[in-house]
């Protein structure tokens, strides 16, 4: 397939925003949205899906192209990710690039490849990743970035992290923030709503010491509201309650909620009292924007690539500092002044993320890997 500059076919993977999405899946939705919107009359947007029993809504991304193959997501997944095949051809068709939005390739016969990196902490932690992460990406993630005719991050923390640890020039990483939402500032926030943690429950969002901490400032103030711990459970209940002493009256104070779809976390941010996403790695940690954008004030650890997010605009701490971590949740509920601080410089700071800024950065970057692949092929 000949390249022609003046136009760009590309084909995106948009299987993590097909059922209950987490961070990637809100990434790849805002991202293909916001791309299909600024395209050139001339150039096309392809979304793609697989599953055997989840189907794309139609229109699910105005102005693209939808192909939603009926192939279950582990059994595509361990062929592309273990034989590099099928080709993306045989199942949607021929582009100019396709973009994997994860770490390894999507096999193509023709097309430039890019793939997305949302953080390494798989190589550093892998057996708290899920089994198909163990499986491939500590393996296969260096060579199929350095492979990739781009590479795709959502943070300058990212992008240092894979130029460094995965040996690739700065000039093929791109990053793509994560935009805020179109949410609209709160009032004022109050003391008075829960304290919330919002993300999926898995080993580097450190809940287990949220909740340490939580439990210590229930011996200070016995009035503090509940705390509510919202997302997807890959860790169980038990497991995440185990440093509370048996017979604790703190496992009753703390509400797991599960995975919650757009409303209920635009609800639940909207009537919490704060959020705290005391993580110890973040590729970004699109919580803290949301909460930011509504004017919730944030604690996050100050790991990864949250001081990037956050800025002035909430509270970061050492994410293994109990007792700091319990402190900070005090000074937010006992502080009107600095609640109200954090709410204005959170909103400021969430204005500088744009969905369509990130989507211009992409676009320039599907035409310079198509452009590297054309150089290369002749």
């Amino acid at each position: 397939m000949c390249y022609d500059p003046a136009r760009v076919d590309i084909l995106i993977d948009y299987r993590p925003a097909l059922r209950q999405r987490t961070g990637v899946g809100q990434y790849v939705d805002g991202l293909a949205t916001a791309l299909a919107a600024r395209l050139a009359p001339r150039d096309s947007l392809t979304v793609f899906t697989s599953s055997w029993k989840d189907r794309l809504p139609a229109s699910a991304v105005p102005g693209a192209r939808q192909v939603d193959a009926r192939i279950p997501v582990r059994l595509l997944n361990l062929a592309w990710h273990r034989l590099e095949w099928p080709p993306i051809e045989w199942l949607a068709g021929t582009a100019d690039v396709v973009h994997s939005l994860h770490p390894l390739l999507m096999p193509s016969r023709s097309a430039a490849r890019v793939v997305t990196v949302h953080d390494l902490y798989f190589l550093d932690r892998p057996d708290d990743t899920t089994a198909e992460i163990r499986r491939d990406y500590s393996s296969l993630a260096r060579r199929h970035a350095r492979r990739a005719e781009g590479v795709v991050v959502n943070s300058q923390y990212t992008a240092a992290q894979v130029a460094g640890r995965f040996g690739i020039s700065a000039d093929r990483i791109t990053v793509c923030y994560p935009g805020r939402p179109p949410w609209s500032r709160r009032p004022d926030p109050t003391a008075a709503g829960p304290i919330l943690f919002l993300g999926t429950v898995e080993p580097r969002k450190n809940v287990p010491r949220l909740i340490e901490a939580y439990a210590g400032l229930l011996e200070r103030r016995p009035e503090a509201p509940d705390l509510v711990i919202a997302g997807t459970m890959l860790v169980s209940r038990e497991a995440i309650l185990s440093r509370i002493p048996s017979g604790s009256k703190v496992a009753t104070r703390v509400r797991f909620s599960g995975y919650v779809a757009e409303p209920e976390r635009k609800r639940l941010l909207s009537t919490a009292s704060m959020l705290v996403l005391p993580s110890l790695e973040e590729g970004f940690g699109i919580p803290a924007l949301e909460a930011m954008t509504i004017g919730l004030p944030v604690i996050a650890s100050n790991r990864g690539a949250l001081p990037e997010v956050v800025g002035d605009g909430g509270i970061l701490v050492n994410p293994e500092d109990v007792p700091a971590l319990s402190d900070a949740i005090e000074r937010v509920l006992t502080d009107d002044g600095l609640r109200r601080s954090l709410s204005m410089k959170g909103a400021a700071r969430a204005e500088r993320f744009s969905w369509d800024a990130s989507a211009d950065a992409l676009y320039d970057a599907y035409r310079a890997a198509a452009a590297r692949k054309q150089r290369n092929a002749t």
